[in-house]
């Protein structure tokens, strides 16, 4: 029997722009009218967890399997699931779908962004593709198997089992990071016409295929942008037509158009090359990240439209100049570039992040001032890259590998293959920094080293391809950019992360700094802090992370480092899994939730105080008190500030210190401040018992000029009172496609809404309406723990955009019990159109949806107004209890 597929087609802007979209589909961005289409094939998957021999066969019965969107990653995990603890195996997915009828005659592929492992794609039955990757692009020629009169069947086994044969290669008991599974990124279907532009990946051809934008001149009176485009015929006669590009900026104003006139016989594939020229352009830096828009058309001799898409450009040029140093679009880059490295799982959902999750990593990152990342040790999801394209970070993009290699032809031989899907797949990211060929901390043969160079240059042959390799690595010799520690920190000594004498040709980074174990099996450091852990830990992490007190690398020697050492990466950027260890790493400047650290604001405070107006992320003067005023708080008070001074007043009234920077004692833009002695609980009871509490604040005023420009003011948090709910969006909101998720998080406050930092309470939540709760209490997700007073889950949104109710309470329904709190969030339509049956998936959502009946609502809203009043009361008692207190103990 056939299952009857519907087609949701959600709102398509027909004037769909560029600037529109945050996140590229299959390297492009969809041009309305062009004749090329994409669907989104992300909702309404069945999927089974286990091996399932015959679940390949078109007829195969999957009516108990569970429904769900992709990106999946097989497993809800608890926020702890280090120690291989999840699972590994085969992975089945099937959707039955139908296709439109506009579709016949085009070409149809399947885009696959990321399927975990080995695979292998089945359509209606026949086998068309093994894949042995699980980070690059799987794409299937779907064409000739595709049904119009009745519907198809697509079946996906995902095998994530260790495998020596591929990289990364080494088994996931024995390595530093998880890699899941599953389809853990986006699917799309896209259909154009038979002469088309082609897809790089798919031709696999050398510095080919697709569309390949280089810049052959840069500067700020001119630019030269080259457009390489290879064309395909597959109609049944010669195609005579034109390219036409246009380029707008930011605004959409044209500023440059190139024509190329073709003939193309049927059967055929050709490059054209079209280069474009823009008068006083506006350049792509980290602090002005401007993107322009190129917009291709494909037209016949009849002009009209048979192929497109939008590309977004950043005209950039970026080189090494030997003892000159790094240059930017012709001028010195005088900056360190100071970064973090990023392992891309989420607590919860591992690695099949929505692409919301991935550019608001970006957007963290970039207003703490970070200005490149290194993407490893894998390639990372083509939304992180769109994200670092539009925020200015600059990124060092690595294959998959750590600490293994295999001597068998096919290993190499898969790795070289790799390096060229790497190169293909990015090369067009104004981001794109450095490319990382070579397995981390490996020890490969010294032929593979060069071949490995030898490709990235073939793949990518425009100006300088900046490939990076270990010092003590075989082959090393044979790259523009090393990696190691500056050598002003080594104290002479010679050590594989050490380069020694610096050569006038090579460019050196610190790829990692800041970890700092006691030894490579028990981990204990004095970087690896939990948010849970409190204030003194993670402020010795932050003066850890920046003091030239440790031996290696920090802030403080990266900036003090030679002019050939241009900066460097902190390990890491978020705590994040592991699979041979039974701890996560701790030495995230944010937790797995994206929930900052101290550290995370020591970061912020190295970035300018001015202003850049034309940088989509937080920037200019900054100031944060770090300290809580808590009972184990520290006397010194810590600020993190980029002003020019500090002024720092303690308890209103009370005492006053100033801080004036000065670059003559510290290379870092932005020391750590500290106020020697200037917070002291006792004072803090004074004030309390003698009805005083208002007056009790640390407040820190940031002044640039001799002008007060930015504040920050820290109260002590008294007795907890309730729950405070807010959306961790970034001003991204959430999106109605069965995939996109965002984190809650509830923060434990008291009357003044200062949050309760020292306290161990569980948080329950409740969440009806147009989104699910990811997790519940067999993986600790529900109730949570709130850690340093806030307690993080993770929603994802269903099909239907709407109301979102959430509500949040502690356990437990004492008359001094914390006030539940409830929120009303809404999710809103995607632009973008999806294949999948909506009906199917709406009534599996629903039995899944766990929440309380109609009854148990009213109850539970009885039981809160009986509470209320028992408070009133009670507060009467409770001052009756503390004047007592004070008659029989100290009063001061």
């Amino acid at each position: 029997m056939c299952t009857i597929v519907f087609f949701l087609l959600v709102i398509f802007a027909s004037g769909l722009q560029a600037g529109e979209s945050h996140f590229s589909t299959a390297g492009f961005y969809e041009l309305a009218g062009s004749g090329r289409e994409v669907y989104n094939m992300n909702v309404g998957w069945r999927f089974h967890k286990g091996s399932c021999p015959d679940a390949w066969q078109r007829d195969f019965d999957d009516s108990l399997w569970d429904i769900v969107s992709i990106p999946h990653g097989i497993e809800l995990l608890p926020e702890e699931a280090s120690g291989n603890i999840n699972y590994q195996g085969e992975a089945w997915y099937r959707k039955t779908f139908s296709v439109p009828e506009n579709l016949k005659n085009k070409i149809v592929y399947l885009h696959f962004e990321g399927i975990m492992g080995k695979s292998r794609i089945w359509l209606n039955g026949k086998l068309l593709r093994e894949h042995y990757n699980g980070y690059l692009p799987v794409i299937v020629d779907v064409t000739e198997g595709l049904n119009f009169e009745t519907a198809n069947t697509l079946a996906i086994c995902a095998d994530n089992s260790d495998d020596p044969s591929f990289l990364p290669g080494k088994p996931q008991q024995a390595l530093d990071f998880t890699y899941f599974g599953g389809i853990y990124r986006d699917c799309f279907l896209i259909a154009h016409n038979p002469v088309h532009i082609t897809d790089a990946n798919y031709e696999d051809e050398i510095a080919g295929g697709g569309v390949f934008i280089h810049y052959p001149f840069v500067s700020e009176d001119k630019a030269e942008i080259g457009v390489k485009i290879h064309l395909r015929n597959e109609s049944s006669g010669l195609f005579k037509g034109e390219l036409m590009l246009t380029l707008r900026d930011i605004s959409g104003k044209e500023i440059s158009r190139g024509v190329k006139k073709l003939s193309l016989r049927k059967g055929r594939a050709n490059y054209y090359d079209v280069n474009l020229y823009v008068e006083c352009p506006e350049l792509w830096t980290p602090d002005s990240p401007i993107l322009h828009q190129l917009e291709i058309k494909l037209v016949d001799g009849n002009g009209i439209l048979i192929d497109g898409m939008l590309q977004k450009v950043g005209i950039r040029k970026i080189e090494y100049r030997g003892r000159d140093g790094l240059y930017l679009n012709n001028k010195p880059y005088r900056d360190k570039l100071i970064g973090v490295n990023r392992h891309q799982d989420f607590a919860i959902i591992g690695n099949a992040l929505p692409n919301s999750l991935h550019w608001r990593d970006a957007k963290k990152l970039r207003d703490a001032g970070i200005r490149v990342v290194r993407c490893i040790h894998y390639p990372h999801d083509p939304a992180f890259l769109d994200a670092c394209d539009e925020f200015g970070i600059l990124t060092i993009l690595a294959v998959a590998g750590w600490q293994f290699w295999n001597d068998e032809p096919v290993f190499s031989e898969r790795a070289y293959s790799d390096i060229r899907g790497l190169v293909r797949r990015d090369r067009n990211h104004p981001s794109t920094f450095m490319w990382e060929p070579v397995l981390n901390e490996t020890h490969f043969p010294k032929e593979y080293a060069h071949n490995a160079k030898k490709t990235v240059d073939e793949e990518y042959p425009y100006e300088q391809a900046l490939s990076a390799c270990d010092p003590g690595s075989p082959g090393s010799d044979y790259f523009p950019v090393i990696y190691t520690h500056p050598t002003s920190v080594s104290a002479g000594k010679k050590s594989v992360y050490n380069a020694g004498t610096l050569k006038e040709e090579i460019m050196y980074f610190t790829r990692e700094f800041g970890d700092n174990v006691d030894d490579w099996n028990s981990h204990n450091s004095n970087s690896r802090v939990h948010r849970s852990w409190g204030e003194s830990p993670m402020l010795q992490q932050a003066v850890h992370y920046a003091s030239p007190a440790y031996p290696y690398t920090c802030l403080e020697t990266l900036y003090a480092s030679q002019l050939a050492h241009v900066g460097g990466t902190l390990w890491h950027a978020f705590d994040h899994q592991r699979g041979y260890h039974p701890q996560p790493f701790y030495g995230g400047i944010m937790d797995a939730f994206r929930q900052p650290k101290m550290s995370y604001y020591m970061f912020m405070a190295q970035r300018p105080f001015d202003k850049l107006d034309k940088l989509p992320a937080e920037s200019g003067p900054m100031v944060y008190v770090a300290n809580e005023m808590t009972p184990f708080s520290s006397e010194d008070v810590t600020v993190y500030s980029n002003c020019e001074e500090v002024r720092l007043t303690v308890f209103e009234n009370g005492k006053k210190y100033v801080y004036q920077r000065s670059t003559d004692k510290c290379k870092m833009p932005s020391p750590i401040i500290t106020f020697k002695d200037a917070f002291h609980f006792m004072e803090l009871k004074a004030l309390a018992r003698s009805g005083k509490r208002k007056e009790a604040y640390i407040l820190a005023e940031g002044l640039v000029n001799g002008k007060i420009v930015v504040t920050n003011k820290k109260y002590p948090s008294w007795r907890p009172v309730s729950l405070r709910l807010r959306v961790d969006d970034d001003g991204l909101p959430l999106h109605a496609d069965g995939s996109d998720v965002v984190t809650l998080i509830a923060e434990i406050v008291d009357e003044e809404g200062t949050v309760k930092r020292l306290n161990n309470t569980s948080v329950r939540f409740t969440v009806t309406g147009e989104a699910t709760l990811l997790g519940d209490c067999d993986i600790a997700c529900n109730p949570v723990p709130a850690h340093w007073g806030s307690a993080p889950v993770l929603i994802r949104a269903t099909t239907n955009a709407g109301k979102i109710n959430i509500r949040a309470e502690v356990l437990g329904e004492g008359v001094h019990a914390i006030v539940p709190c409830e929120f009303e969030y809404k999710s809103v339509k995607p632009v973008m159109r999806f294949i999948y049956n909506p009906v199917e998936v709406r009534n599996s959502a629903e039995k899944k949806v766990e929440t309380h009946g109609t009854d148990d609502l009213e109850l539970s809203s009885m039981k809160e107004e009986i509470l209320r009043l028992k408070r009133r009361i009670s507060k009467y008692e409770l001052r009756e209890v503390e004047l007592q207190q004070e008659s029989f103990g100290e009063k001061k």
